[in-house]
């Protein structure tokens, strides 16, 4: 097991990676010793793990409950968190209960604004189960739902008092949801650390494969570069909005298409390489350098070209992104591979990258 921890004063966490972390109850007990525990999950990671979350949890906590919520990024929404909300009080619920989200970045974003809003704030755990929350969403304290004109815009920051990333979950996952989560993996490398994104390059069959070695190094790697940039900018009023290199176009996609019909690391794919073909325009980075992010992107089975909703209809929509600024959208762009900035650009640039890369 390796453990990272993300600095942040009293408000510190470790980050533990390795396997069958889930049945590890000395993992859990400095956080549920005598609580009552509430586990939010889906309707399918319940049956594969909640089994097992139980028995580790028995010894330790005051009452155990379970929360099921309906599976998938439509749910994402008042009506989902309501639910939540009514098993809470239902079961009595108090400050000292803990909430433990189990599952992927949805119920992971849900679960932490449950537990952030309710009673002002109650602690919470983070189990992601999928590539993508172990790498990204389950750390930094984002917590939110979706609304009709934009992902995540309403949610509070809300850190987990530990996550425990269980790689022999990721043993489950669907090849899309592998390869969803290996976006964000990408993207750590597009943004921090070109020897990184070489790693990625060479170690694209393993990565696929899901072999543990290579998932250690990429769930590990990408935590470090994402718990430093949460420990120097929290709520993301400089530095941590680099970490949305290829958000903005993604996030268009997804409120554009319908939540739930691409998932979220497949927007982010696609997004980054418009991300990267912006940043050629802008003449930060060369055509080689888009067409090798390209190739890396394409390797781990990621769309590369977005749906056609017409350029007008993205900016419309990445305009109430929260990467905007008085109406004025700020992309995350690459001064090289390894390395991103962030800057106002033209719309006429952006429309261009938008024509070149809706499908027809």
């Amino acid at each position: 097991m390796k453990t990272i921890n993300v600095a942040l004063g009293d408000r510190s966490y470790p980050i533990h990676i390795g396997e069958n972390l889930i049945s590890q109850t000395d993992l859990f007990k400095p956080h549920v010793q005598g609580k009552s525990v509430f586990i939010i999950t889906n309707n399918t990671i319940a049956p594969l793990y909640s089994k097992v979350l139980n028995k580790t949890l028995l010894p330790l906590a005051k009452s155990i409950q379970e929360i099921h919520l309906p599976d998938g990024e439509s749910y994402k929404d008042w009506k989902t968190l309501q639910t939540i909300f009514d098993a809470l009080l239902s079961h009595g619920a108090d400050r000292q209960s803990v909430i433990i989200a189990l599952g992927g970045g949805v119920i992971g974003d849900m679960a932490g604004y449950a537990a952030a809003s309710f009673m002002r704030g109650i602690r919470f755990i983070q189990v992601p189960t999928t590539l993508l929350a172990q790498v990204d969403s389950s750390v930094g304290g984002k917590t939110g739902i979706n609304h009709p004109l934009g992902k995540n815009m309403i949610g509070a920051f809300h850190q987990p008092v530990a996550v425990i990333a269980d790689l022999t979950t990721l043993k489950t996952l669907a090849p899309r949801e592998l390869s969803a989560g290996l976006a964000e993996v990408i993207k750590h490398g597009a943004i921090a650390d070109a020897s990184f994104l070489d790693w990625i390059e060479a170690n694209s069959n393993p990565l696929l494969a899901c072999d543990t070695e290579a998932m250690l190094h990429a769930v590990l790697r990408s935590c470090e570069i994402k718990s430093a940039v949460v420990a120097s900018d929290e709520r993301e009023s400089g530095a941590r909005a680099l970490l949305n290199f290829g958000h903005t176009f993604a996030h268009a996609i997804e409120a554009g298409m319908g939540y739930g019909e691409w998932l979220h690391g497949e927007a982010v794919g696609c997004g980054m390489v418009m991300a990267a073909d912006l940043s050629s325009r802008l003449q930060h980075i060369e055509k080689t350098d888009v067409l090798r992010l390209q190739k890396i992107i394409q390797a781990m089975r990621l769309p590369i070209t977005a749906p056609k909703l017409g350029s007008e209809r993205y900016l419309e929509l990445m305009r109430v992104d929260k990467k905007a600024d008085g109406g004025t959208i700020r992309y995350i762009t690459l001064e090289k591979l390894g390395k991103a900035k962030i800057e106002a650009v033209p719309d006429q640039l952006v429309t261009e990258t938008l024509n070149a890369y809706q499908n027809n």
